[in-house]
């Protein structure tokens, strides 16, 4: 019990040496030495390497994982040195609720059959999300988490023994300064009555001043090489960080090749199915089709003049134009979408076509581009 109180009165009594000489460098009233630039230039580039390392790290859990919630459960686990549970990825739930939709509306309707596709194909996004997210935390996360949470603690640790290690110094060259003052002001005016013991009482303290400041300058030493083998291994560092980084474009370009590929083959899928969309359908979200064709017997006779043609006496309707539309010739009337038009067809028109007449303007419009009204 002694032991330890004399060690932690020891201790008390270091710290607050230590801490006495770091006020008074930054107010200026203590010299303090200064690391070599080199080992300046080692530090600094250590702490930008953690940093920026740091920034990457956070913004690829966000980018891997969105939901902060999610990523604080997980950080909880790995605090706890507990498995991960496996999560579903929203593609997968999507594909689920479409497969499950699909079972509500009919399989065999088209739109069911459709979603039971789409949703078979959501899934397989799904597990390539799921594949994807695991190989970039093995690949790339993982060996930035070691860095900041093993080598960077090491660094940070033997950084701050280093800094302690210079205020020892420090601390030696001010007693040793000191005394070196004592003993020559005794010189320059001795007592001729106690010269002989007070010479030799300072004589004694510059020795083992000096002895203490030869012993702080090997520890500082010593010290300052172990520190500069740690920071030059940051090089290595930045090698293990490129190869990673190659990692994982490799993982993300495989990824978005088979979600390319997946959607590929969905479209391949999806183009054998009929099809059954309503010309009045919603526009919210749609795209235009595709330009529809204009074969050459659109009318029944080639020389007839679009001109010509009159509206017939009944059977006239408003249509509201759902997509912006540009005539591929004189025989067309370009369109502009949300307008409302005036639409008839005529005998022998090809029925994907409709006359459409806008104020003085007459021509041929497509059927899908338009929203029939009552």
């Amino acid at each position: 019990m002694d032991f330890n109180v004399k060690k932690l009165a020891s201790d008390a009594g270091v710290f607050f040496t230590r801490a006495v000489q770091y006020t008074e460098e930054k107010l200026g009233q203590a010299e303090k030495t200064e690391l070599d630039a080199h080992l300046e230039n080692l530090i600094a580039r250590a702490d930008c390497t953690k940093n920026w390392t740091e920034k990457i790290f956070r913004q690829t859990e966000v980018l891997l994982q969105p939901n902060p919630s999610a990523r604080i459960e997980e950080f909880f686990y790995e605090k706890l040195d507990r498995k991960i549970p496996s999560r579903t990825t929203n593609a997968e739930l999507l594909g689920q609720h479409m497969q499950d939709a699909a079972k509500e509306f009919g399989p065999g309707t088209p739109y069911g059959s459709t979603l039971i596709t789409v949703g078979e194909f959501q899934r397989r996004l799904g597990g390539a999300e799921r594949e994807f997210l695991q190989m970039s935390a093995i690949n790339f996360l993982t060996p930035l988490r070691n860095f900041l949470e093993g080598d960077w603690k090491t660094i940070s640790k033997e950084r701050r023994l280093l800094e302690n290690r210079r205020l020892d110094l420090d601390i030696c060259k001010a007693r040793l300064k000191k005394a070196k003052l004592a003993e020559a002001k005794s010189a320059a005016a001795p007592d001729f009555q106690e010269t002989r013991p007070r010479n030799y009482v300072l004589s004694a303290s510059a020795s083992a001043a000096e002895h203490e400041l030869r012993v702080a300058q090997t520890e500082f030493d010593r010290q300052a090489e172990v520190t500069r083998l740690l920071l030059e291994g940051i090089s290595s560092t930045h090698v293990n960080h490129l190869r990673c980084l190659h990692e994982f474009v490799e993982a993300q370009a495989a990824y978005y090749a088979q979600c390319h590929k997946h959607m590929q083959d969905l479209q391949k899928e999806l183009s054998r199915f009929p099809n059954s969309f309503a010309v009045n359908a919603s526009t919210s979200g749609a795209s235009p089709p595709s330009h529809p064709s204009n074969p050459s017997n659109a009318l029944e006779s080639s020389t007839l003049k679009i001109e010509e043609v009159k509206p017939p006496a009944t059977g006239t309707r408003k249509a509201k134009v759902l997509y912006d539309y540009d005539a591929a010739d004189t025989s067309e009337l370009s369109l502009l979408a949300d307008e409302l038009i005036t639409v008839y067809t005529v005998p022998g028109m090809d029925p994907d076509w409709l006359i459409g007449e806008r104020g003085n303007q007459k021509g041929k419009v497509p059927v899908t581009y338009l929203e029939l009204l009552s």
